[in-house]
Order: structure tokens, then C-alpha cells, then sequence
């Protein structure tokens, strides 16, 4: 069969996918091995983020501008989130938890454009077993790969969503402990609360989360003390978190959610480069 064409862009796209999931990879070998000289790899994983994520942004928004209806869609476009996310931890000291998220798109991504590009399609289903055509390996494995992204998808950004807090948690801790800068887990929180807005699995991971607050509090061994600070806290982040995004109800317009993927889909999170607006991963309709 066939093979998709595709763009100059949107294999460079695709080349920036590989290159974050090889270089997180590379990572989690060393952290593995106990091989400390990660952070070459670290900055290269970003750098593939910034070139994939940016090459979605260019696509689907266009020249940058400073007149106010780019700036409301860019604001509550998540691949812009994104690249904001992965140009700031680009320029900070490396975390490397904050690549988890990336590289669990940058799979999705790279499986899709391996079977789309690469790989033969699967023959035509057939009404007759005696005209049906014997699939390759190749096309065998287009289909295997198919399958699994439709049966993985969502449980990938349920997974996403909870590495996401862990981040937010992992920050918070390094700040207190001055491990990293107080200004690291501030840009998060507000990152969160964009995907708290955007995302219902990030809704659902907060929602986790704080049942397993309502189980630690009510404990009768927990001290009250503890119930009041717990409480208080968790009011405090659920406020900001549901706060109403002052540029959204002023624009009066459903925010972008990562509306498109390289197939048109409208369940994609991470970045496509076919000139729409997917955000995190490949849509598991491919």
C-alpha cells in the first residue's frame, strides 16, 4: 500500500517528538545505571518540545501578535501552555519528573507518524476471504499499533494528569527545601490551573486527590490543627483553581482544547503538525 505523504514541517514535527522521547529515555537509563550526566539529555528532550510544540503553535495560530484576539487564543490554547511550560523549564535547573508528560505525548505522537508515514496501511477489509490480500509485517504491525494507542489513550492522560500533580507537589517540596526557585512551583500552579480548566482528567486527578485528603481528615487520630490547615489549603487551591479566567469571560468563547489532531480529531492533547490545534497527544483515532 501507499504511503501518507508528508510535509517538510511535520517531519521535522515529528523528528522534535523523537528526539524528547529518546533523550527522556536516555534519562531514566542513567537514573537507572546511577549515571548522574543526564542533563545534556535533559536540555536536548526540551529542545525537541520547543520545536514540535512550536511548530503546532505557528500552524494553528500563526504570526505571533500583540492585538488582543491572538492573545485571548493563545492564552487558552494548550499547546501554547505547553511551550510556554517547556521553554521555562528549558531555562531553569533541570527536573526531570517535568519531562514525564512530555515524553508520554511525544510516544503517542511518534507511534502515530511511524504508522501514518512509515509503515504500510493494512489492506482493505474484504467481503470475500478469497479476494483478501495476506497483510505484510509492516502492516501488521500498523494495525498492532493502532490498537494499542486506542486502548492506551485515555489512561496515558489520566496518567498524565497525576505526574502533572506530582510535578506540582515535587517543585513545591524543592522550593520549601530551596532546591529549586520559589518561582518554579508559582508558574506551575498557574499552569495547572489552566489544565484544571481545560482537561477533565486533570479535573479527575484533583478529584482523587482530595478524597484522599477527606480520608486522612477524617482519621479520628488526626489532630484538629490538621484538619483546619488541610482544609483551609485545599479551599485555597480549589478557589484558584475554578477562579473564572478573566480573559475567557470577557472574550464570551469556549476555550481551544486541543480541538485537532493530524486526523481531525477532537479528543487530542499533545501537538500535530497538520496545521490544527491537538495539544498533548495523538488522537486515538488514527
Amino acid at each position: 500500500m501507499a504511503k501518507s505523504s508528508t510535509s517538510a514541517p511535520h517531519t521535522v514535527w515529528a523528528a522534535g517528538h523523537a528526539l524528547v522521547l529518546v533523550s527522556t529515555l536516555t534519562i531514566l537509563l542513567g537514573l537507572i545505571t546511577f549515571n548522574g550526566r543526564s542533563s545534556r539529555a535533559y536540555y536536548l528532550a526540551y529542545s525537541g518540545a520547543l520545536v514540535s510544540w512550536g511548530i503546532v503553535v505557528y500552524k494553528s495560530l500563526g504570526i505571533p501578535s500583540l492585538n488582543r484576539a491572538y492573545i485571548q487564543r493563545a492564552l487558552l490554547d494548550e499547546n501554547v501552555q505547553y511551550l510556554l511550560l517547556a521553554l521555562y523549564f528549558f531555562f531553569n535547573k533541570p527536573i526531570q519528573a517535568s519531562l514525564i508528560p512530555f515524553a508520554t505525548f511525544s510516544l503517542f505522537h511518534t507511534l502515530t507518524f511511524a504508522r501514518t508515514i512509515l509503515l504500510p496501511k493494512p489492506p482493505a477489509a474484504s467481503s470475500s476471504k478469497k479476494d483478501a490480500s495476506p497483510a505484510s509485517a509492516g502492516a501488521n504491525l500498523s494495525k498492532s499499533i493502532q490498537t494499542w494507542v486506542k486502548k492506551n489513550y485515555e489512561h496515558a492522560m489520566l496518567f498524565v494528569s497525576f505526574v502533572e500533580l506530582g510535578v506540582m507537589a515535587q517543585v513545591t517540596l524543592g522550593a520549601l527545601t530551596f532546591q529549586n526557585s520559589f518561582l518554579i512551583p508559582i508558574v506551575y500552579a498557574h499552569f495547572l490551573r489552566f489544565r484544571y480548566y481545560l482537561s477533565p482528567q486533570t479535573r479527575d486527578a484533583f478529584a482523587w486527590f482530595s478524597q484522599q485528603l477527606d480520608h486522612l481528615t477524617a482519621n479520628p487520630n488526626c489532630p484538629p490543627a490538621v484538619k483546619r490547615g488541610v482544609n483551609a489549603a485545599r479551599d485555597i487551591i480549589i478557589r484558584y483553581a475554578e477562579s473564572v479566567i478573566a480573559v475567557q469571560q470577557q472574550s464570551g468563547s469556549a476555550p481551544t482544547t486541543g480541538s485537532a489532531s493530524t486526523s481531525g480529531s477532537s479528543t487530542a492533547r499533545p501537538s500535530s503538525a497538520s496545521g490544527t490545534t491537538s495539544s498533548r497527544t495523538a488522537s486515538a483515532s488514527k
